[in-house]
């Protein structure tokens, strides 16, 4: 069972990114459940959307506390309470800017920076990160595939549909890249 987090702040489109990859996961034909907190429901305070997908019916009724990723919006949410739910099998998604030496202090961990806003910027999308950070999230979970992606933002996205695709895109492109650099360095 794959389980992943997806964390943010309170109107950056955390909880809409959680909504859309578990639907491109079910596109898939995969089982999935989802669910959501809120913390002080206002805009900017942090908020989760957890994901849980198998090729089996989902029984499981609890936190994750182990995934296999993570993806944060906002770099300034990675502490200590997050990085508890993360292990050395855990890969981390992070929209920042600063490259990945920046993330060393943080150990055995492995943290993936995508420039989501330089993305959604490039892309038309002003700040708006969600579909830079599906992207960039799907290329390290080698799914769901960019084409389900692509056929599900079309559907779900009131506006903007090409910018979106465009920027999710870029974002598995961009982190494709960055995986393969990790790769030869190794």
């Amino acid at each position: 069972m794959l389980e992943i987090i997806v964390q943010g702040r309170g109107g950056q489109g955390a909880q809409t990114a959680g909504n859309l990859l578990a639907r491109a996961f079910f596109a898939e034909g995969r089982y999935v459940q989802t669910f959501a907190t809120y913390g002080g429901a206002r805009r900017g305070t942090p908020v989760f959307s957890f994901l849980r997908v198998d090729d089996a019916p989902i029984r499981l009724r609890c936190n994750i506390e182990q995934p296999q990723a993570i993806l944060c919006f906002d770099d300034s949410l990675l502490d200590a309470r997050l990085l508890a739910l993360a292990t050395p099998e855990t890969t981390l998604v992070v929209n920042s800017a600063q490259p990945v030496a920046a993330f060393a202090a943080h150990g055995d961990l492995t943290i993936l920076p995508v420039d989501g806003i330089a993305i959604a910027q490039r892309n038309g999308m002003g700040r708006i990160v969600n579909s830079a950070l599906l992207g960039a999230v799907a290329a390290v979970l080698d799914a769901p595939a960019p084409a389900t992606l692509d056929r599900v933002l079309r559907a779900q996205t009131p506006v903007k549909q090409e910018e979106n695709v465009r920027a999710c895109r870029e974002g598995f492109a961009a982190m494709r890249t960055l995986l393969n650099t990790r790769e030869s360095a190794a």
